[in-house]
């Protein structure tokens, strides 16, 4: 007797992911369980907040084993926008699904009208947000009040970044983790000191290269990164590359082209500039006192136009200023 192969079962979602958060993961992971192969489309408009390659990246990454596709048509919104509402986006989901699916799976009530004209059948999930108590509308206008539904991925693009630059010896280090500590948050130490020590020891100023340079920027950004998919709301950075930048000029009287365009380009909600009021205290990685009122100077110079806030005064008076000035990115 010829055995009977059954049909694989195809689902489909189609959202806008603006941003994906555990709403929609609860979406994809029911609907992923129901079917043998599953189709996301994330469509996006040009003018949409949120760039729509980002919201497809996001996707991707957390759906590795999902077909996630990417739709870029300039089709209208609500079927009272356009008379062919409906055909303009049958057009478009059939592009990447030319048949099927044998389900559609949504959160929305326009899911019945969509799984129709599809042939399809429709399953709703959780419409009236018992299971997971958010939206995209209200993590784009309150993403600090439901931080707990943006997954890792999704963080970086609204935690708030905050950069403490200044000379040597103004206590940079034991602010970044004491903030951080405060608003049980991460923090990005400084790259330079532990690829210098390791590499170098207690001769780094005498030889370090231009390349040095380059590798603690690119391990500076690296860790950025990467700590800011652990943040809580608000990341703390011990450094940036306005500060690598200017290190650079110092030792070399030259520094590479694209860290001065990165230095350029990636900006902070918040630079606290310490003050060289500090007591100065060497080792092994610091140039001498008689740098810190020039250098000082030149990052307040690179810091016009940016907002920063000079914390001067006792330790604890820093952290007092530094706390008082990080809180107000949440006024």
């Amino acid at each position: 007797m010829e055995k009977v192969v059954s049909k694989a079962s195809t689902g489909m979602i189609l959202g806008k992911f603006m941003p994906v958060h555990r709403g929609h993961q609860h979406l994809i992971d029911s609907a992923r369980n129901r079917v043998d192969h599953l189709t996301v489309l994330v469509c996006s408009l040009e003018s949409e907040p949120i760039a729509g390659h980002l919201r497809y990246e996001w996707v991707r990454e957390l759906y590795p084993d999902v077909n996630v596709v990417h739709c870029m048509d300039e089709n209208p919104d609500q079927p009272e926008d356009h008379p062919q509402f409906w055909e303009i986006w049958l057009a478009s989901i059939r592009r990447f699904i030319p048949t099927g699916p044998d389900y559609v799976f949504t959160s929305e009530h326009y899911g019945d009208e969509l799984a129709s004209r599809l042939g399809a059948c429709h399953i709703l999930v959780d419409i009236e947000r018992n299971t997971v108590p958010v939206s995209a509308t209200m993590i784009r206008e309150r993403p600090f009040d439901n931080w707990q539904f943006i997954p890792e991925c999704v963080r970086p693009h609204f935690a708030k970044r905050v950069a403490i630059v200044g000379p040597e010896s103004t206590g940079k280090t034991t602010l970044a983790a004491r903030l951080a500590e405060h608003f049980q948050t991460a923090f990005v130490p400084e790259f330079a000191r532990d690829y210098l020590d390791e590499k170098y020891g207690e001769s780094a100023l005498e030889r370090i290269t231009l390349d040095d340079i380059e590798m603690i920027a690119r391990g500076q950004l690296a860790s950025e990164d990467a700590m800011a998919r652990k943040c809580n709301r608000v990341l703390i950075c011990d450094t940036e590359l306005i500060t690598t930048r200017l290190w650079s000029e110092h030792f070399f009287s030259a520094c590479p082209r694209w860290i001065n365009r990165a230095a350029r380009e990636r900006e902070y909600d918040l630079y606290l500039l310490t003050d060289p009021d500090a007591p100065w205290v060497a080792d092994s990685q610091r140039a001498g006192d008689y740098l810190r009122k020039d250098f000082f100077d030149k990052i307040r110079v690179a810091l016009a136009g940016r907002r920063y806030e000079i914390i001067s005064g006792s330790y604890e008076q820093r952290y007092q200023k530094a706390i008082d000035a990080v809180g107000t990115l949440f006024d």
